[in-house]
């Protein structure tokens, strides 16, 4: 790879990895998984940088990729037997009420499908529109709004209806 390549290769990576994290997190709700699928998909782009570079919205195809990478980690056989048991340490300054809610988002979120779990997060938390999630999970637009819909009603189910139901976007 060419030097400047390399320079906004790495600028890229570097603006995006905390988001990166995140929606990962959300997604396989462990954060050394996270960590592993995100260091996959970061190899993978570094692999493919000029068909990244070249693509329409470099953001979305590198979510694609993350997201691509996560269903695959799903399908290892592994992944059913193995799992992490070491509680990582809360950073600094995060206060009981945050953790009580974003414990209670994900394990909300874990009691979701993986696809449903995935068209929920690009959706909602990443923002992704209808389009932009079909083309990132392989799927229609119908899938996507299906999926979107069924998740949602799970979490309002889940919930006790505490929230008021406004469609979705």
């Amino acid at each position: 790879m060419r030097r400047a390549d390399e320079d906004d290769f790495q600028a890229f990576v570097a603006e995006r990895m905390d988001r990166w994290r995140r929606s990962a997190y959300l997604l396989c709700q462990d954060w050394h998984t996270a960590d592993d699928v995100v260091s996959v998909a970061v190899a993978k782009l570094y692999r493919n940088w000029r068909r990244v570079n070249r693509a329409e919205n470099r953001e979305a195809y590198a979510q694609r990729v993350l997201t691509r990478c996560w269903l695959d980690e799903r399908r290892r056989p592994w992944h059913s037997r193995e799992q992490s048991w070491a509680a990582v340490p809360d950073p600094a300054g995060v206060t009981p009420e945050t953790v009580t809610d974003r414990d209670g988002l994900a394990a909300l979120l874990r009691s979701l499908a993986p696809k449903q779990r995935a068209v929920l997060v690009l959706r909602f938390y990443l923002d992704y529109s209808v389009e932009e999630t079909a083309r990132m999970l392989g799927i229609t637009t119908g899938t996507v709004k299906s999926q979107s819909a069924r998740g949602l009603a799970n979490l309002r189910t889940a919930v006790g209806g505490q929230f008021q139901t406004g469609g979705t976007r």
